[in-house]
């Protein structure tokens, strides 16, 4: 970013699944911007401290970078800054992550973080140093409570444990909607057209967070805009029954995401998707026959089109 861009009002963190904790701040960011006629601007990181601090420790993703984008740029954000967070980043004492990024890069008026937020070497700067450090250099700190209900702070931390736990339904109160999952529809055994409902197999990015096996109602979007592909229009989501897990009853190993699309067919292999997990519909199980899963199959479907269809009223 250029030395001479103008003044900003700037919201900081990882805001990884940007949820409604995230939602709060960066709308309070971007009407602090308004009312000054600056842009406002979110910075986030890649990757993600943790694989920095402590190789390995990587969080299960909630939304990609471009996911992330979209759902600042929705919230009114002028500019999603991607800062790459390096060890070289992670050294910087509190003064010069301030001095050198928010004063002489992005010469900022205001700084709108949460009131856990912490920062530079060791994380030894807080929303206190922020706030001495902006009387130092000219600008102004809101540090904003978290929200939460029911005694639960909504959380990236709190909705990872409720996607591994498979409970959807949290998850999306707490995102302000449903989980997605995206990934490209890849190859897989062909087993489901065998039995009757054929798949899409989600091979998701690195570290996404993918909930606990089992059968869920789901939204499946082919992203991106392009002709109708089968049945399937680009953009428009579909209902999907969605099945993670290792495919048990036929002594499967490798944990995949399938997709049944339940009033469409389509060649999808190659399609960059989206899958949105509504609801839970039951646990994975190992079954004793062919016939038995086929006829659990049947009534996922419907079960699935049931929760969908009360979701999409």
């Amino acid at each position: 970013m250029p030395a001479d861009w103008g003044r900003c009002v700037l919201t900081i963190g990882v805001f990884d699944g940007v949820h409604r904790g995230h939602a709060q701040l960066i709308s309070r960011a971007v009407k602090k911007a308004a009312a000054r006629g600056v842009p406002a601007v979110l910075m986030t990181f890649d990757p993600h401290p943790m694989e920095v601090v402590r190789p390995g420790s990587h969080p299960a993703q909630l939304t990609t970078l471009t996911r992330r984008a979209e759902l600042a740029e929705e919230l009114g954000v002028d500019v999603f800054c991607v800062m790459p967070f390096t060890q070289a980043f992670m050294k910087l004492t509190p003064v010069r992550y301030v001095h050198d990024l928010l004063v002489e890069r992005l010469h900022v008026s205001e700084v709108v973080i949460g009131d856990n937020f912490t920062f530079g070497k060791k994380a030894a700067g807080t929303v206190d140093t922020m706030r001495e450090l902006g009387k130092r250099w000219g600008f102004e700190v809101d540090g904003v409570k978290l929200l939460g209900e029911h005694a639960v702070t909504f959380s990236s931390t709190y909705i990872r444990a409720c996607v591994d736990a498979g409970d959807m339904a949290a998850a999306a109160e707490a995102l302000g909607r449903p989980h997605r999952v995206e990934g490209v529809v890849v190859h897989g055994d062909g087993r489901g057209r065998q039995l009757g409902f054929p798949t899409a197999n989600v091979a998701p990015p690195m570290h996404a967070a993918i909930p606990a096996d089992g059968v869920y109602a789901g939204w499946f979007t082919v992203l991106g805009p392009g002709p109708t592909i089968g049945t399937v229009t680009p953009g428009e989501r579909a209902m999907a029954a969605i099945s993670v897990g290792t495919n048990p009853t036929f002594s499967g190993r490798a944990r995949t995401v399938e997709a049944y699309v339940l009033d469409g067919e389509a060649d999808l292999y190659g399609q960059h998707v989206a899958v949105d997990f509504v609801d839970h519909v039951r646990g994975q199980r190992k079954f004793d026959s062919i016939d038995e899963l086929i006829e659990t199959m049947g009534r996922d479907v419907e079960n699935a089109r049931k929760v969908l269809a009360a979701e999409g009223k």
